[in-house]
Formats: C-alpha cells, sequence, structure tokens
C-alpha cells in the first residue's frame, strides 16, 4: 500500500472520528444492539449499553442536556439512584451489601441520557422493530422447544418447558408486552383497510398469546395482560368495538382453557398454593408473597419516614425469621417481591414518593395518540402493574425493559413535541 492510500485511510478515519453523524449513528446501532440482545443475555445487554453509553456521552450538547435535567421525567429516576446511594450511611447492613443494592438503581440513570438522545435521533422506531424482531425469533424457538425440551439451553428439566434461554417470568413480560403493544397498530391498519398487513401483525400477536396459553405463562402476566388490554380498550376503541372485542376475547380464552392442561394448571395454583401455605404452613409462591408483604409492612412502620436504608432488607428478614427455613415462617429474602415495599422497607415514606412521582410523570408523557405514545405508556402500566408482584424496576431484565422502553419513546415524542412546538400553529 503506497504512502498517498494510507494517508486517504487515516483522513477518512480522521473525519469519521470528528464527525458527530457517525457518532450518533453509532449510539442508535448500540441502542438497537441493545434491544435485541435484551430477550437472550444479561451480559451482552451491559456491553451494549456501556457502549452506548461512551457513543452518546461523545457527541452530547452537556449545556443542553443538563438543562433537560430540570424535567420530572428526568430528575426523579436520578432522585431514586441518589437516595439509594444515600441511603447506605443509616443502614446497618454491611458495605458490601449496602453497595449490591445500590446496583439496580443505577440503571435509572440511563434514562435522562436516552431522552436527550432519541429526542434529536430519528431511529427510535429502529430500537423498537429489534425488540420486536428478538422475541419473534424467542418465540419460534420456544415453540420448538416445546416439542423438544432437550434442545433448551437450561439445566432445569421440569422448568425448562418451552424456555431456551433466561425463565419464564421474563419471556412472559417480553411475549405479552410484544402481543398488546402490536393491538393498537393492528386496529390502525384494519381502520385504513390495509388488510394484509393488519392480518400479519395479528398472526404474530396471536403467536405471542398462544405461546403464553399453550407453552408457559407466568401468573403475572396472567393478571396483567387483561389489564393491558383494559388499557387500550378504554383509550382507543368506541364502546361497541369494546363489546365485540370483549366477545372475541372470552372466546378465544374458551378455547385456550380448553386446549392447554398448562393454563389451567397455572390457574389453579393460585389457590393451590394459597391452601399449603394457610393450612401446612408450607412454602409456596403465593404463600411466600404474603408472608414477605406482612413482614415488610411491619419494618416499614418501624421506619416510615426513611426506612432501614440501602441493602438493610435481608438483615431485617433474617432478624424476623422464626422456625426452619423449610417453613414459611424462616424464610429470609432479599427482595420482598413488591416494588413498593422494596423501596418503603429501605428509603420510606420518601422513597414511595419519589418512585410513585416518577411513574406518574412518565405515565403522563405518553398521553395523546399515535404508537409511539401507546408503546411508552404500555411500558410504564405492565411495569406498575407487575411490580404489585415483583420488584421488577430493580430486576434487570424487567428494569431495563422499562428503560429502555419508557427512555425511546419518551425521547421520540418529546421530540415531535419540540418540532410542532417549532412550527408554530397552523395559520388558517
Amino acid at each position: 500500500m503506497n504512502a498517498g492510500a494510507l494517508a486517504s485511510r487515516e483522513n477518512v478515519v480522521l473525519r469519521l472520528w470528528r464527525d458527530p453523524a457517525a457518532w450518533a449513528t453509532a449510539a442508535d446501532v448500540f441502542a438497537v444492539l441493545t434491544a435485541l440482545a435484551l430477550p437472550w443475555s444479561t451480559s451482552l445487554v451491559a456491553i451494549f449499553v456501556l457502549c452506548w453509553l461512551g457513543t452518546a456521552a461523545w457527541i452530547l450538547d452537556y449545556r443542553a442536556y443538563f438543562e433537560s435535567l430540570k424535567r420530572p421525567i428526568c430528575f426523579l429516576p436520578i432522585a431514586l439512584f441518589v437516595l439509594a446511594a444515600v441511603g447506605t450511611l443509616w443502614s446497618d447492613a454491611s458495605w458490601a451489601a449496602r453497595l449490591y443494592a445500590v446496583g439496580p438503581a443505577a440503571k435509572l440513570l440511563v434514562l435522562p441520557g436516552l431522552f436527550y438522545h432519541f429526542e434529536r435521533s430519528a431511529r427510535g422506531m429502529w430500537v423498537f422493530v429489534a425488540f420486536l424482531v428478538s422475541c419473534t425469533l424467542l418465540m419460534a424457538i420456544s415453540w420448538i422447544v416445546a416439542f423438544d425440551p432437550g434442545l433448551t439451553l437450561k439445566p432445569e428439566a421440569d422448568a425448562s418447558r418451552g424456555i431456551f434461554v433466561k425463565n419464564y417470568i421474563d419471556q412472559s413480560q417480553e411475549f405479552a408486552l410484544c402481543a398488546v403493544a402490536l393491538v393498537y397498530p393492528i386496529v390502525m391498519l384494519l381502520q385504513q383497510k390495509r388488510i394484509w398487513l393488519a392480518g400479519s401483525l395479528a398472526v404474530l400477536a396471536l403467536g405471542f398469546f398462544f405461546n403464553m396459553a399453550l407453552v408457559i405463562v407466568s401468573r403475572t402476566a396472567l393478571v396483567t395482560v387483561p389489564i393491558m388490554l383494559a388499557v387500550f380498550a378504554v383509550l382507543h376503541l368506541k364502546w361497541r368495538s369494546n363489546l365485540v372485542i370483549l366477545c372475541v376475547t372470552l372466546a378465544l380464552a374458551a378455547v385456550a382453557w380448553a386446549a392447554s392442561p398448562q393454563l389451567r394448571g397455572t390457574m389453579a395454583t393460585f389457590v393451590r398454593d394459597y391452601q399449603i401455605y394457610k393450612e401446612l404452613n408450607q412454602p409456596t409462591s403465593i404463600g411466600l408473597r404474603l408472608e414477605f408483604w406482612h413482614k415488610s409492612l411491619r419494618f416499614f412502620a418501624e421506619a416510615p419516614l426513611i426506612g432501614h436504608g440501602t441493602g438493610s432488607t435481608r438483615g431485617l428478614f433474617e432478624q424476623a425469621a422464626t422456625g426452619p427455613k423449610v417453613l414459611v415462617g424462616g424464610q429470609v429474602i432479599s427482595n420482598p417481591h413488591n416494588q413498593t415495599l422494596n423501596v418503603a422497607v429501605q428509603w420510606g415514606i420518601a422513597g414511595v414518593i419519589v418512585l410513585y412521582a416518577m411513574w406518574w410523570f412518565h405515565l403522563m408523557l405518553f398521553r395523546g395518540e399515535g404508537l409511539v405514545a401507546w408503546i411508552g405508556l404500555l411500558v410504564v402500566v405492565q411495569n406498575v402493574f407487575t411490580s404489585l408482584f415483583n420488584s421488577h424496576l430493580f430486576d434487570f431484565h424487567e428494569g431495563w425493559m422499562y428503560v429502555l422502553g419508557v427512555g425511546v419513546a419518551g425521547g421520540m415524542l418529546l421530540k415531535g413535541k419540540s418540532a410542532a412546538a417549532a412550527n408554530g400553529p397552523v395559520q388558517s
């Protein structure tokens, strides 16, 4: 290679290095890769998020960014993290436990950056399409694994039916979000008489629903999917359409119930688990949650204002344990399986106020029409209601679903509002 060609390549690299548009494109690509990796791998998500942070920070207008932090949608997630960090000062847990407990809230610091970046990017929809494509591939593999469980990468034989990677709770959250999110474009396409495209998306949505009905589903998804569908019906449909959809839904539910022993078994565990817990004092999923919630309320009452401090939950459960570990009363845990109680035990009413204020302002951000607003609203609604039974905001998988979904959709909506404000009112 001659010196001229080498110098030309160096000039191209240097020009790209200094080109903000190239860095913005790279940041978009890393966001898309994060969405693609989310259903499959925690390690890849962590790597791609770090790469996104690096590329996005390189082109950041820090003055504009810090100005954007004045918005409640931005400073409230930061406030929750700061509370977690400051809460280490009054906790009785070891410093290792305190610092470890700060980690789950750290992902919230990415939200303001996502708002800022996708308020300026034109590729936000790529992220959602990437997540849908990735979940569609996972659904296809889930059907295959359901017929041949030996193909799973999970070692637990009895827990891996239809699960190729991760677990059935994470998979159910993904499939439920995709299935319900597709309802909006399906209805809009039908109104536009674009039957073939609407039918294709409907087949995909039914694939997610039937996978949950016939293969495997979490009880949390069983409870929250009807709520998400009801939110759509109330916001976007007339009462006659709601009546038709209700009848169709009931008919499909009846078919799924009759055809799926898995679905009937999952529903039956609600009553069975409660009876085992009450009559035999044996640990079951529902029984443990009731025990954890009861004790967590007591812990909260002991320190209602600022809680017991970051990372204190496990120590409190150890002190409150009664009887052998094989019984419900002897169970020790660091997560009470309820987002509100998780926050309340550690940071008291101060933490609960910040948490609910964040959820509220994020919900208000997605008022209005359009697919992006629907996706953002659905992500928040799903997180709020599933957090009744789990600490999903602090869980890795569901927490990143929230951060990525709200951050990208929020940035896209902010971009639209900024454009509308710049154009001003239309003159008649």
